[in-house]
């Protein structure tokens, strides 16, 4: 099954970029990147060292509801290009040893017994398994460490 890697929406950068509010209602906060692990959800590459770069709240889900974790992300404060990588695993996920790929299903949320680390190269053979469960519309790609949420892996 060909996998699709999706950043954060376009327009949804562009309003952060424009300091409107995060999930939180917050202004997102501006920083210069010291160039140490700071993975853009836009773009899905790290923020070089010198480079602006925004921290805020993200919720990757339309709606408020029991599953929709919020958590904070960086994001280029500068424009970047979408990642466009399509089926290719984005250079962020190659900061680690592993990731918490967990299954969702069209209502946006958990599909109870499909979290779990994985190792990086894994990841692909572990995001197809997960989609070809009925019930899992979307995968969410997230630290194993802290949870953060990095992408999400869609079919194509």
């Amino acid at each position: 099954m060909p996998l699709h890697y999706k950043p954060m929406p376009s327009d949804l950068a562009a309003r952060y970029r424009r300091r409107e509010p995060d999930a939180y209602g917050l202004t997102p906060e501006l920083h210069v990147s010291d160039g140490q692990g700071m993975p853009c959800r836009h773009c899905l590459a790290n923020i070089a060292a010198g480079d602006p770069y925004l921290i805020l709240a993200y919720r990757p889900f339309p709606e408020l509801q029991p599953y929709a974790e919020t958590g904070p992300i960086f994001l280029h404060a500068e424009e970047c290009e979408a990642y466009a990588g399509g089926a290719a695993v984005p250079s962020i996920l190659t900061t680690s040893r592993d990731y918490l790929l967990r299954g969702y299903g069209p209502d946006d949320r958990i599909v109870y017994g499909t979290g779990a680390v994985t190792p990086v190269e894994s990841i692909d053979a572990r995001a197809t398994e997960l989609l070809d469960r009925p019930g899992i519309a979307y995968v969410h790609v997230r630290s194993a460490r802290n949870n953060c949420y990095q992408c999400r892996i869609e079919r194509e």
